[in-house]
């Protein structure tokens, strides 16, 4: 490998066996502190891995000195110390206990820890307290024997480590990362290391793109760099990022710390999907073959990707439609694949098809569907509900919102109160259903109302004495049977779809087992408050669905139900079998 001195990062795979060269761990870095459970992970992914190409995470060098002979070169170890002491440390296991090569083809030597350099090699287990650093290694040694011995008699674990020794040499690879000679050292170790903030696949790819495009011209690869910062601001817009990735704000950054990564994992798995497990940095292993060969056909694909979110999130029908499959598990890239070789009604005809797919309900089935049985495919319907309002007023959904709550079906008015044991939750259920009595006041008998009131008065007082037995479950069940009878006017329990809409779980447990006018008043204080409600949930506790000479604004009949259900039915058309 040449001096490096021309400001490029040089990135390249490069099997465990064939690392070569002495190491410099300098001083501004911390000992070896590997745990047992961090050693055996690495043996059980490299034995799992069977033989095919498995990259482990980055080795990030400098070369801290030229030699002739390239095998004597030193490289200042920046990030990789962890990795590289124990793929050292189970080689010689393997050559010492298994009579497997000689060993580690590389040496590793500390600036301020010389005799961790003598202790790696010699690894007494007398001298193992002596200090920290030793402590760790001799762990790290104990558990590789551990793992071994795990695998049988010595036949059998020569036999295990002879083909641990061939994957580590012919399949097992790190990517090499070369900073170049100018760069300094202490600050990329301390983004790397301070934060825990590995090298991403984005990242990779980012360097091995502009090293090429940098032989070809370096105004160029300032585009592309631009272009390329340009594209990762556009996908931290929360409302295009939402309904391409699926993910809301909170778990977004954790797994995608670059969100360009998104297109570049779409156009890995264009190339070849992985089976079962997505394997460590498979998008850079993927991607840098193609960059190699033809960069600006790579990009020109990254463009077009980039391009196709935008024009989506420009329509807002679209929109609606593929933040509903994502958001119920549909990848990107399959919708991206999708839409390569198809017109726009071509493609708007595709997306009606995986909706109905993946619905499977018959029209005929919809009204029979119930909260008991089929919960998770009513959440679905009511979400694509709500998708498709959105879409008939030419509005997008707001899936970031939607993304960050964790949803489920809320009964639009409950009939009973059974579910209730506990003090706090009577004198709760008994003051939100009060002022539901104050409303209805004026239409009923304000007599037996006013006394149903002083009534509530009375428990409350006495709950809050907490004298034991004063305020009985017995009590409570007799009251609100009294209350249920003046606020229901349709007491036949009801599970289907007609009788349910959806609200974020935490508000939901605000409106457990209350009437629909203590439900209609709770939404509309957290309508005040900002809080997200989905657009059709409000619609219901609004009344919009019902027929103009039905309006009762406190209660939902049988006739709500009907007109609510026929508005179900009318908007899921399309998407039902």
């Amino acid at each position: 490998m040449s001096n490096n001195d021309n400001g490029r990062y040089v990135l390249a795979h490069k099997n465990v066996g064939d690392i070569r060269g002495n190491f410099f761990v300098p001083g501004y870095q911390r000992g070896y502190r590997w745990t047992r459970h961090d050693v055996t992970r690495l043996l059980d992914d490299v034995w799992d891995s069977r033989g095919k190409e498995y990259s482990l995470q980055p080795i990030v060098v400098k070369l801290h000195r030229q030699t002739v002979d390239l095998s004597e070169q030193e490289w200042e170890l920046i990030d990789g110390q962890q990795r590289l002491t124990t793929l050292y440390l189970i080689l010689r296991y393997m050559q010492k206990e298994a009579n497997q090569g000689i060993g580690a083809p590389y040496q590793l030597r500390y600036q301020t820890r010389e005799k961790s350099g003598n202790y790696i090699d010699s690894l007494d287990e007398a001298s193992h307290e002596d200090n920290i650093d030793n402590f760790h290694m001799f762990e790290a040694y104990s558990a590789i024997d551990a793992w071994f011995k795990h695998g049988g008699d010595k036949f059998q674990r020569n036999n295990i480590a002879g083909q641990l020794h061939s994957m580590l040499f012919n399949s097992v690879r790190v990517i090499w990362y070369e900073a170049p000679a100018h760069v300094d050292a202490i600050p990329l170790f301390t983004r790397l290391n301070v934060g825990r903030i590995p090298l991403t696949d984005a990242e990779l790819v980012k360097a091995e793109l502009l090293s090429s495009v940098r032989k070809q011209s370096t105004e160029r690869a300032h585009e592309i760099a631009a272009q390329w910062d340009g594209m990762e601001r556009d996908l931290h817009n929360e409302d295009i990022w939402a309904f391409v990735s699926g993910l809301g704000k909170t778990n977004a950054d954790e797994r995608y710390p670059t969100r360009i990564s998104l297109l570049l994992d779409t156009m890995a798995d264009e190339a070849g999907k992985p089976e079962g497990k997505r394997p460590r940095y498979h998008t850079f292993d993927t991607l840098q073959p193609i960059i190699q060969s033809d960069y600006q056909g790579f990009w020109k694909r990254v463009v077009a990707l980039h391009a196709q979110i935008l024009g989506w999130y420009q329509l807002p029908a679209i929109y609606n439609k593929i933040g509903f499959l994502v958001a119920c598990g549909q990848s990107f890239g399959d919708l991206a694949s999708a839409a390569r070789l198809k017109r726009k009604s071509e493609f708007d005809n595709y997306l009606i098809d995986q909706i109905r797919n993946r619905l499977k309900v018959q029209a005929s089935d919809l009204g029979e569907l119930s909260y008991e049985d089929r919960n998770n495919k009513l959440v679905e319907l009511l979400l694509l509900m709500n998708a498709e309002t959105s879409s008939r007023a030419s509005t997008r959904m707001p899936f970031a919102k939607h993304l960050e709550e964790h949803w489920s079906l809320e009964h639009i008015h409950a009939q009973n109160a059974d579910l209730l044991n506990k003090a706090d939750q009577w004198k709760t259920w008994l003051y939100t259903h009060r002022p539901a009595l104050d409303a209805i006041a004026n239409g009923d008998d304000p007599v037996e109302i006013e006394g149903i009131r002083k009534a509530i008065d009375g428990a409350l007082i006495e709950i809050d004495s907490g004298k034991s037995g004063a305020f009985s479950s017995e009590k409570f069940s007799a009251l609100s049977i009294t209350v249920l009878k003046v606020l229901n006017r349709d007491t036949a329990p009801d599970h289907s779809i007609q009788n349910l809409a959806l609200l974020s779980s935490a508000h939901n447990s605000r409106l457990n087992s209350s009437v629909f006018e203590v439900k209609r008043q709770m939404i509309l204080e957290l309508d005040r408050e900002g809080a997200y409600v989905p657009a059709c949930t409000r619609n219901v506790f609004l009344k919009y669905y019902a027929d103009a000479d039905a309006q009762q604004a406190h209660f939902w009949g049988e006739r709500d139900k009907i007109s609510y259900f026929n508005a179900i039915r009318k908007i899921l058309q399309p998407y039902l079998l």
